[in-house]
C-alpha cells in the first residue's frame, strides 16, 4: 500500500439526544489509500453515507478524528471545510441534481468558475464519454447519461478525491455498467481516489479494497487480488 488518503480514529457521530438519539457513526476506524477504487458496503443505516459525508467535509464528528492526508479534518472550521471541499473533493450522489436549464456543458461549467486549475468543460465530458452530447439538456437524455454529467462536473475540477453515494442505485443494470466504466476511467486516467457507497455486492468486484460496514463500525476490509471491469459485473 502507497500514500493513505483518508485515516479515521474512533469516529464516531450521534443524531439528536437522549432516548432518541441515533448512533449512526460508533468507533470507526479506517485507513483509505490514496488513487485506488474502494467500495464501501452494508445495509441501509450501517453509517456508510455518514462516514462518507465527514470525509468530504459535508458532516462534522461527535467524537474521534478523521484526516485527509496531513490534515485533520476533524480539527477544521466551518470555513475551512469550506476550502477543503472546493479544493479537495469532488461528489457523486444518487440523483444527478443537475440544473434543467442549463446543457451538459453549462451543467459542467459551474463547477470550473469556482476551480483553481479546472479542465475545460469539453475534456471533462469527452473523459466519460460524453463529447456528442454537451449540448443537449438533462431532459433530453437518459438516466446514464445525466449521471455522468454529474461524473463530470465533479471531476471538472480535477479534485484529489471523488466521493460517490449510490451512484448507480438509480440506474439499470447496462446503463449502470457505462457509469462504472466512466468511474474506473476517471480512476485509471487521472488517479482520483474514488470511494463508492453502494448496496449492490457485485461492484466491490471492480475495487481495489472493500470496507465492509455494520452498526456504525467497520467489520471486515479486504483486498481484491483479481479485479474485473465493469462490464463483467451482474446486476
Amino acid at each position: 500500500m502507497g500514500e493513505i488518503a483518508f485515516r479515521t480514529e474512533k469516529l464516531a457521530k450521534v443524531y439528536g439526544a437522549g432516548a432518541t438519539a441515533v448512533n449512526a457513526l460508533r468507533g470507526a476506524d479506517l485507513e483509505l489509500p490514496a488513487d485506488e477504487i474502494v467500495v464501501l458496503l452494508g445495509p441501509s443505516g450501517s453509517g456508510k453515507s455518514t462516514l462518507l459525508n465527514i470525509l468530504g467535509g459535508l458532516d462534522t464528528a461527535s467524537s474521534g478524528k478523521a484526516w485527509f492526508e496531513n490534515v485533520e479534518l476533524t480539527g477544521l472550521k466551518d470555513r475551512e471545510l469550506t476550502r477543503y471541499r472546493r479544493d479537495n473533493v469532488g461528489f457523486v450522489f444518487q440523483f444527478y441534481n443537475l440544473v434543467p436549464s442549463l446543457t451538459a456543458r453549462e451543467n459542467v461549467a459551474l463547477v470550473t468558475e469556482i476551480a483553481q486549475n479546472p479542465m475545460r468543460a469539453e475534456e471533462a465530458l469527452d473523459r466519460v464519454q460524453l463529447g456528442g452530447r454537451m449540448d443537449h439538456f438533462p431532459a433530453q437524455m437518459s438516466g446514464g447519461e445525466q449521471q455522468r454529467v454529474a461524473i463530470a462536473r465533479a471531476i471538472a475540477k480535477r479534485p484529489k478525491v471523488l466521493l460517490c453515494d449510490e451512484p448507480t442505485g438509480a440506474l439499470d443494470s447496462k446503463t449502470g455498467v457505462t457509469v462504472l466504466e466512466a468511474l474506473t476511467s476517471v480512476n485509471d486516467e487521472l488517479g482520483t481516489t474514488t470511494v463508492i457507497i453502494t448496496h449492490n455486492a457485485e461492484i466491490q468486484r471492480i475495487a481495489h479494497q472493500v470496507l465492509f460496514m455494520a452498526d456504525g463500525q467497520i467489520t471486515d476490509h479486504k483486498v481484491n487480488d483479481h479485479r474485473v471491469k465493469p462490464s463483467e459485473v451482474s446486476w
